[in-house]
């Protein structure tokens, strides 16, 4: 809001603009693969770390100084919104999410606690805090997108088929969108805390989203989306898209209203291009797997995806989907390294 990030290589590429250096940053580069945050999180639960704001936005500036990447990506869980609202959740080591008593039946989501704008207050410190240490270097805010955060709620643990929320929409439609809506608000509400409390640019996350077929997607899910986004529509930061499995959803999930869309490993850029019609700015999608990769073979994927993303109006590097645990965080210091010595065309 102040305009100390408006110049800055991800806002511009966001903005459709050209850079001053090529722009990248990691999902999930704050922490898990850094060896300076497990000593931080030594004997501190998931969602207490996230709910810190000493302690979150610490973690949050850590890769930033490491590895010299163009944003930080706030340090939370899609599901501390639910934890703010009194609902039972907590982060099961091993298992993910788990909630105490799955939400099934339209009793269930009448039940749901609301969630206060009071409740975000350690959100907003904890963003304060990083942003104040970032100075010229964005911060991204994130939320869950209203149906990854709804099939948690519906299956009360990490699914792989997500059988229950994908039969509860069919099934009692009114609950389904009733819960939708909940959703929507608790991620929007979350969304805007951080970027009023000073992140450039928010990401909606729709983690589960390429379990569905378009035609479930667009009538069942997009506008809960689209809801989630309108809290913070007006607030003038770039809104950017991703899920995962989506290739076939890009072009509905761009129609909700944002203004980039991350693309994961499974499509090339130009492909994702072309199917955006050439207009939007795109972020993505260096494969995570490749980052155990011998060097030249990185190398090489790295170039292939910046050429793959240069006919897009802006192109901001990233991962497929995030960093996992086992990598070596040198490897990504020397990627970002690599990325930034390929000029912007």
């Amino acid at each position: 809001m102040d305009g100390r990030t408006g110049d800055s290589p991800l806002i511009t590429a966001y903005r459709g603009g050209k850079p001053s250096r090529r722009p990248v940053w990691f999902m999930r580069q704050a922490g898990r693969s850094l060896p300076e945050y497990r000593e931080l999180r030594k004997g501190v639960a998931m969602l207490d770390s996230c709910l810190d704001p000493q302690l979150a936005s610490e973690i949050t500036l850590q890769p930033v100084r490491r590895h010299d990447v163009d944003a930080g990506i706030f340090f939370s869980d899609i599901v501390i919104p639910l934890k703010l609202a009194g609902v039972g959740v907590d982060i099961v080591p091993g298992v993910g999410p788990v909630l105490d008593t799955p939400i099934r039946t339209a009793a269930d989501v009448a039940a749901l606690p609301t969630l206060t704008d009071e409740a975000l207050e350690p959100i907003r410190e904890a963003v304060r805090l990083t942003v104040d240490q970032l100075g010229k270097t964005p911060l991204v805010g994130f939320a869950g997108a209203p149906f990854t955060l709804a099939a948690y709620m519906v299956e009360g643990k990490p699914s792989r088929d997500h059988l229950g929320p994908r039969t509860m929409m069919h099934a009692d439609p009114l609950a389904w969108r009733a819960l939708t809506q909940w959703a929507a608000d608790a991620s929007g509400m979350f969304l805007r805390a951080q970027l009023e409390a000073g992140a450039s640019a928010g990401q909606l996350f729709d983690s589960w989203a390429g379990s569905l077929g378009l035609a479930d997607y667009t009538r069942y899910v997009a506008p809960a989306s689209a809801r989630a986004l309108d809290h913070v529509r007006g607030l003038g930061a770039p809104l950017v898209h991703f899920g995962t499995g989506t290739s076939e959803l890009l072009g509905a999930m761009h129609d909700v209203g944002v203004d980039v869309m991350g693309v994961d490993y499974r499509l090339p850029l130009d492909e994702a291009n072309r199917r955006l019609g050439g207009a939007v700015p795109l972020q993505g999608n260096i494969d995570p797997a490749l980052l155990s990769a011998p060097w030249e073979v990185l190398e090489a994927h790295v170039r292939a995806v910046i050429a793959a993303g240069e006919a897009a109006p802006g192109h901001v590097l990233n991962l497929g989907h995030g960093v996992p645990p086992e990598t070596d965080p040198d490897v990504l210091t020397r990627m970002v390294e690599l990325i930034h010595s390929i000029q912007p065309s």
